[in-house]
């Protein structure tokens, strides 16, 4: 399965795709998610457990998943996966060695670091990253549109006072959503021509690394199922089965960017619930695999028609917390030795005790 994922996993978009560009780059985004596994022996020792909020760990072994998806489409067409004790940064080196150039890649403040920004500017493609707020550049220039170039260098390592800094430009800004204290951003982008990209327009496009977060949640709240488990029982067969969601949700998309060409929409209007639902009943309904061609371009077409019947309305502006609802219970985590509780051998007594 990952064999063939590697195979057919591309980007999707094309030219006129909208969401998808920004000064003729590919958007796209790098981030990582976990996914619960079967608790079994051999899945705790290869893939581990995470720990939780109250010293134990979690009731499930996790396997940590990091990809690359594009923007415009969700369609995942990297991926890594390790154990959950692997950190993303990790996992992500592998990712970042393998980015091309005429990409344009957003991530998140958790991932910067000197040697990492090094490595995926070294392979061409174009970075838009947002930094913690202590991070301090060096101050070179002020640019026409307000953002600023900057040096900066490492600032861990041994060899570190030796390695030459970097130029990248500074883009610093508030997002005004109705707070009383809005949050500061500040992004580094390796686009230094403000005449390319200006500052806002970068700032805009940086809000399309949630479309990755949004992937995620198709891929483990509706094609898997929410708060399922990964069936498989073993180590081999549980990187079988996620590398087999991935060529799952692949396919789905590439339905979706399909739909969205025909009937000249923007592929957020096409809804995934309804891809996956339509793509589940005209599997159910046919011969599969389908015997030629013939039969596959046939069951694809009925599939867009389908689909093109079910186009949603434009998104609307939202805002929303980072909260949950659910609240952590006082009871410990469940374990797979609690299966094997011991049992009463005998009928229970009851006592009744009168209290005066």
């Amino acid at each position: 399965m990952r064999d063939l994922f590697v195979k057919v996993a591309r980007p999707l978009a094309r030219a006129e795709t909208p969401g998808s560009w920004l000064a003729g780059r590919r958007l796209v985004a790098i981030d990582g998610t976990s996914l619960d596994l079967a608790d079994t022996p051999a899945n705790a020792e290869f893939f581990g457990r995470p720990s939780s909020s109250r010293g134990e760990q979690s009731a499930f072994p996790q396997a940590r998943l990091m990809a690359i998806a594009e923007c415009g489409t969700h369609a995942m067409f990297d991926a890594v996966i390790g154990p959950c004790r692997t950190s993303e940064i990790e996992l992500a080196r592998e990712l970042v060695g393998r980015l091309t150039p005429g990409l344009l890649v957003l991530a998140d403040r958790g991932f910067y670091g000197f040697k990492m920004w090094t490595d995926a500017a070294a392979t061409g493609a174009d970075l838009l990253w947002r930094v913690k707020s202590t991070l301090s550049p060096k101050h070179l220039e002020t640019l026409s549109d307000g953002s600023w170039l900057a040096r900066i260098i490492p600032t861990s390592g041994v060899k570190r006072m030796h390695t030459p800094p970097l130029t990248v430009r500074v883009i610093d800004y508030t997002i005004d959503d109705g707070r009383e204290n809005p949050e500061e951003y500040r992004l580094l982008t390796t686009i230094l021509d403000p005449s390319l990209a200006p500052a806002e327009d970068l700032a805009v496009v940086y809000a399309q690394r949630w479309e990755i977060e949004s992937t995620f949640d198709e891929l483990k709240t509706h094609q898997r199922g929410p708060r399922a488990v990964l069936r498989s029982k073993s180590p081999d067969l549980v990187q079988q089965e996620i590398w087999g969601h991935l060529c799952c949700h692949y396919a789905i998309r590439t339905l979706m960017a399909d739909t969205a060409e025909h009937a000249g929409r923007d592929p957020d209007r096409i809804s995934f619930v309804a891809a996956l639902r339509i793509s589940r009943r005209s599997l159910s309904h046919s011969s599969f695999p389908p015997h030629d061609i013939a039969a596959i371009a046939l069951l694809w077409h009925s599939a867009i028609g389908k689909l093109k019947l079910r186009i949603t309305s434009e998104r609307r502006q939202r805002s929303s917390p980072r909260v949950v609802k659910r609240k952590v219970l006082k009871w410990a985590a469940k374990r797979s030795h609690h299966g094997r509780w011991p049992k009463p051998h005998h009928d229970p007594v009851f006592t009744i005790v009168f209290l005066n």
